[in-house]
């Protein structure tokens, strides 16, 4: 792993000497935000339906509407992302982010909501890609690794709990209050960011070839993100993945592609984010599958069901801090090996799942895939972001979260494609725990550079 860090010409670049763990934690709370409401939405699609007089396909947009823009625009914002200041994004994506969840809980009729969702999305996005970029810049280079953990650990974290989160809310206060919940935590966000970063170069508005540029990629992703959306109750949609292929491959021709291009040139960092998609599919595959045979055929209760799952990101919780401090001192790329090998073996352990075993013997293999993925995140993000030109960390911070999202998205696919095909339920298992095994030996390999 090679040492670049961003220059103190950089945007928002943090002084050196100074470690601002403050902004290391609004990375990860709005890591926790951006990714909650990937999730939180899903559990109240049927009172959105009855609320606003529509049908359940219809209501569906109301979570295709936020998760199409934040996948679509993750490199378009990357390149952006690169040349404006670090606290003029941080402050206009956040306040952004908060507006539309505010529109969107006000939301007279289905229309209104989902052009809430959808500008929602476009901020999403670019707080996706700004929280590696802010966690790295705010801490000296030996404390990386313990910096990235925050928001590589927290992010999952909230996708895995919006449901739990969710169903509080819709139960006690209604539908609009699964908007309403992250406006505090993006408040908060706010007045952090506002008094601990210095004042920068400010946003410039997108030129016109780049907005151009853009329209490819973004339809391109979209039209994947759709179909594997769309596939695990009807696997025909895969068959919409190929028509991605020409608008991402005219895109990677021009010049909005080439610089994206160039940073998986770079040794190493084309392997770091296929072990990141392959084990982000793994988890999503895991915990998919683990709460639908519990409930279908096992038939245990959906509150069994939900702490049990709830041991997988129990363990990320409690590893990932360590994470980060063991990769800042033996190495980020020895850490994201252990901890992908520990996500493989917790995951073959589930392979042999038949009905007999108790809610416990599921949760402890899931405890102890999660403590491998925990132990994995922040060292494999600072894996990457440590070895990106200094002057691409945003386009390298888009990359690893299209990965990461293509992955949440691809596991339960492929998942409900393997179960489909062989009736067996031990599939989806071993699917998830080919991707971790596929994910060590891609970080195990070390940089060959030219």
């Amino acid at each position: 792993m090679t040492d670049h860090g961003p220059g103190a010409d950089r945007p928002g670049h943090i002084a050196a000497g100074e470690d601002r763990w403050m902004l290391v934690a609004v990375a990860g709370l709005l890591s926790f935000v951006a990714m909650l409401d990937m999730n939180i939405v899903n559990v109240a699609l049927a009172d959105i339906a009855d609320g606003l007089h529509v049908s359940a396909a219809t209501a569906q947009w109301a979570v295709l509407g936020y998760q199409l823009p934040v996948v679509a625009l993750l490199l378009p914002a990357g390149r952006w992302l690169d040349g404006v200041g670090t606290r003029s994004a941080v402050l206009a994506a956040t306040a952004g982010f908060a507006l539309c969840s505010l529109l969107a809980a006000a939301a007279p009729w289905i229309a209104w909501l989902i052009a809430a969702r959808l500008a929602q999305g476009a901020f999403g996005a670019v707080l996706f890609v700004l929280m590696p970029v802010l966690a790295i810049r705010s801490v000296r280079p030996p404390k990386r690794a313990r910096a990235m953990s925050v928001p590589a650990t927290l992010g999952p974290l909230g996708a895995v709990t919006g449901p739990a989160v969710g169903g509080l809310l819709l139960d006690h206060l209604g539908w609009h209050s699964v908007f309403l919940v992250k406006i505090p935590l993006c408040v908060l966000a706010l007045v952090v960011t506002w008094r601990a970063l210095p004042p920068d170069g400010g946003l410039r508005r997108p030129d016109r070839r780049s907005a151009g540029d853009a329209l490819p990629v973004a339809t391109g992703v979209a039209v994947l993100l759709l179909a594997l959306t769309l596939a695990p109750d009807r696997p025909a949609w895969l068959l919409l993945a190929l028509a991605a292929v020409p608008p991402l491959w005219w895109w990677s021709r021009g010049p909005g592609g080439r610089p994206v291009t160039g940073v998986l040139r770079v040794p190493g960092l084309l392997r770091a984010h296929g072990a990141v998609l392959a084990l982000a599919a793994g988890f999503a595959a895991t915990h998919y599958v683990v709460a639908l045979h519990l409930q279908r055929d096992d038939g245990v209760s959906a509150t069994t069901t939900g702490l049990t799952v709830l041991a997988f990101p129990l363990g990320m919780g409690l590893a990932g801090p360590p994470g980060g401090r063991l990769a800042d001192r033996y190495g980020a790329r020895p850490m994201a090996v252990t901890g992908a090998a520990l996500t493989a073996t917790g995951l073959l352990l589930l392979v042999p799942w038949d009905g007999a075993w108790s809610p416990l013997d599921v949760a402890w293999r899931l405890a102890l895939a999660g403590l491998g993925m925990g132990l994995n995140g922040g060292p494999t993000q600072a894996l990457v972001m440590g070895t990106a030109p200094p002057d691409r960390l945003a386009t390298a911070g888009s990359t690893v979260q299209l990965a990461r999202s293509l992955g949440f998205t691809l596991g339960p696919a492929l998942a409900t494609a393997a179960w489909g095909l062989t009736g067996v339920p031990r599939a989806g298992p071993a699917l998830a725990a080919t991707a971790a095994c596929l994910a060590v030996s891609l970080l195990a390999l070390p940089a060959v550079r030219p």
